[in-house]
Parts: structure tokens; sequence; C-alpha cells
């Protein structure tokens, strides 16, 4: 019977083997997915927050230069479109307000998983808004369909709730 060929002796095979899983487990020991997780969380949060700090003169206080863009410069685009946005000034409320609160709880981790489809619904209508973003606009939406799928997380009041909620429960009975 003749042997199969070798491509490599089990020597040289094994070291380089080593060394990937070396390599692999520095790279898992850096990215745990807690950290993954809250990482995810924040990047997703900062430009929401960025733009809706910059629509406030101050607390409830919207300031004119959001109500112009959403009456005059936005539009949606959509097939026969694009289309002015309805009701401006409610739909510049809404969304300085989502900038704000939504981040706020993807930082925190507390109903991650609402903030997070709040912000990919927000994703899709800027998309619609602005479509030649469609490079950033479809990192944002990864990020938060990857919030979605996987939560928040370890590091976050969502899971310290889940905990003490557990925990209470298990007390109770």
């Amino acid at each position: 019977m003749a042997s199969e060929p070798r491509l490599a002796d089990d020597k040289g095979r094994s070291w380089i083997i080593d060394v990937v899983e070396r390599i692999t487990a520095v790279i898992q020991a850096i990215a745990q997915p807690s950290v993954t997780q809250f990482a995810l969380r924040f990047g997703l949060a900062v430009p929401f927050w960025r733009s809706g700090v910059n629509k406030w003169d101050g607390f409830l206080q919207l300031n004119d230069v959001a109500v112009f863009l959403f009456s005059s410069e936005f539009q949606l685009h959509l097939p026969g479109g694009p289309y002015p946005f309805p009701a401006p000034a409610v739909i510049a409320f809404a969304s300085g307000s989502a900038e704000i609160l939504l981040p706020i709880l993807l930082v925190l981790g507390l109903f991650s998983r609402f903030a997070a489809l709040g912000l990919l619904i927000m994703t899709i209508v800027i998309q619609l808004t602005v479509p030649s973003g469609w490079p950033i606009h479809v990192t944002w939406a990864a990020m938060a369909l990857g919030i979605m799928a996987w939560g928040p997380g370890r590091l976050s009041v969502d899971q310290w709730l889940e905990r003490l909620t557990s925990r209470l429960a298990r007390d109770a009975s």
C-alpha cells in the first residue's frame, strides 16, 4: 500500500497550530463578550447622542435649526419622492428626544433591546433621508441588530435586574 503524501512534517504543523491557538486565546481574552457588547452599545449610542445634543437649546427647548432642518432641508427619499416630513416640529421633537433618551438607555444597558430597536428604526428613517450615507448607516444597523440579538451583556443594568429578579423569585418559592 502506498502512503499518502505529507504536506509538512508533524512538528512543523504542531508548532503552527500552537502559535495560532495562543494568538486566538489572546484575542479571545481581549474581546470578552461582555466588553464587546458594551462597546457595541457605546459605539451605537455616541453618534445619536451627539446629534441629539445639537437639537436642543435647553430642557425641552428644541432649537430653531432642528425644526428648520425637518421642515425645509430633510426629505424622505421614497418611490415617487422625495417627500417632506409630515409635522416637522413634532418629528424634530420626537427625534431629538429619542436621540437623547435611547443612547442613555444603551450606555446604561437598561431596556437595551428596546433602545437598540428604536435606534434601528431611526437609522432606517435616516437612510431614507440621506441615502448617500449608507456606509455608516449599515454599520449602525449592524450594531443595533447585534444588541437586539445578543442582548446588552453582563456589564448592564438589564443583567443586574435579571439576576435580582431571579434571586427574589427563587427566595419567594
